[in-house]
């Protein structure tokens, strides 16, 4: 057999890769294409160094040469990873805080909440230094979950200027709106007075030396969303949804937005919330109520990683409802859950850290709710 390298090119004009408008041919990203005999040795260059992308596009290039030259051609596909330069990052981030992870969700009542709190405790009892900011500014529900509704942030003096002491739960620094407010009392306020509250409890807190600071935004993708984006440099966002049609086109939304040009946040991958029952007196047994698998299917759509799954069960209910997160429960499967997501998460940040730019606080010039948050 002889291989023609014209042939082999054209075939692989029908390949996308992911992020991509154009061809792997035509952006460049196969490099070369060498024939010897019935063997083909396809050099391709991608700018991410997801592995799961990665072996999509081979499994990709090796399908396609197989299907359209012949399936006894002998591929050998020769990966390179050039990530672009890091430049210097524009936006002031918060001293000593090494990784902000965004966690949002594309609608509202899919746990985000629940799934920030016990990530956090998660993260702590790991070893990390873990705070939380509770932006979701119309229904703050932190200060409930970690059993502190009724304390308040006391001030103290850091380098001659007044900051807020987050208050510290379970190891995890918090701060969030509901401190400010009496529990009955309803937040009505406009973007710009969110946007002015969120900039007071970034910039104005002492937060010290955090590993992590997850933010726990609010459902939908508005202009808080966008007020914290314009803020801060967000190291990489997480997606929280359950398995349904409808949560699933809103998770789906919530990618785009990060994915956006102008936004351009990492998203380090999609949890799925609410994945399934499991009766305790039949613990063999899954119910999958709300669908099975939808958002681990949504992320291989979207090629995003996954980053796991959590089953409905009724003491993470309880638990979020007592102010002690489930992650705590040692030796059960729920904390074997939140540990998987925790560590999938670690890794994520970690690889995204070695191998792209940091992420930049955006530029917003044509919103004016955005313009409460002060530029640093």
């Amino acid at each position: 057999m002889k291989l023609d390298r014209k042939e082999i090119l054209k075939a692989l004009e029908t390949i996308t890769l992911a992020g991509e408008g154009q061809n792997m041919v035509e952006s460049g990203a196969i490099r070369n294409v060498l024939t010897f005999g019935d063997e083909a040795v396809v050099e391709l260059v991608m700018t991410t160094p997801a592995m799961h992308i990665r072996k999509r596009a081979e499994a990709d290039i090796i399908k396609t040469i197989h299907e359209k030259i012949s399936p006894d051609v002998k591929i050998k596909v020769n990966v390179k990873v050039e990530a672009p330069e890091k430049p210097e990052i524009k936006g002031k981030s918060i001293p000593g805080i090494s990784n902000i992870i965004a966690v949002s969700s594309g609608k509202g009542g899919v746990g985000k909440s629940t799934i920030t709190a016990n990530l956090a405790v998660t993260l702590a009892k790991m070893g990390f230094k873990v705070g939380v900011l509770d932006a979701d500014i119309y229904g703050p529900s932190m200060p409930i979950m970690f059993d502190v509704e009724r304390e308040r942030p006391i001030s103290v003096t850091i380098d001659g200027k007044s900051k807020m002491k987050p208050i510290t739960s379970y190891g995890v620094e918090i701060l969030s709106i509901g401190f400010f407010t009496s529990p009955e009392q309803a937040v009505i306020w406009r973007g710009p007075m969110a946007g002015k509250a969120l900039n007071q409890m970034i910039w104005d807190a002492d937060w010290g030396e955090l590993d992590f600071l997850l933010l726990d935004l609010p459902p939908g993708t508005g202009d808080i969303h966008l007020s914290i984006m314009q803020s801060l440099p967000i190291t990489g966002a997480v997606i929280v949804s359950t398995p349904q049609a409808v949560a699933l086109a809103d998770a789906k939304k919530g990618v785009a937005m990060f994915r956006q040009e102008s936004i351009n946040v990492p998203v380090l991958g999609i949890i799925e919330n609410m994945a399934y029952f499991t009766p305790e007196e039949l613990p063999e047994n899954k119910y999958y109520i709300f669908g099975k698998e939808g958002a681990r299917n949504l992320a291989e759509d979207l090629e995003v990683p996954f980053l796991g799954e959590v089953p409905i069960v009724q003491s993470i209910r309880e638990a979020g409802d007592y102010g002690r997160p489930a992650a705590l429960q040692t030796a059960t499967p729920l904390e074997a859950s939140f540990e998987e997501l925790a560590r999938n998460i670690v890794q994520e940040t970690v690889d995204r850290n070695e191998n792209l730019p940091p992420s930049e606080a955006i530029k917003i010039t044509t919103m004016a709710g955005c313009s409460a948050v002060k530029k640093k």
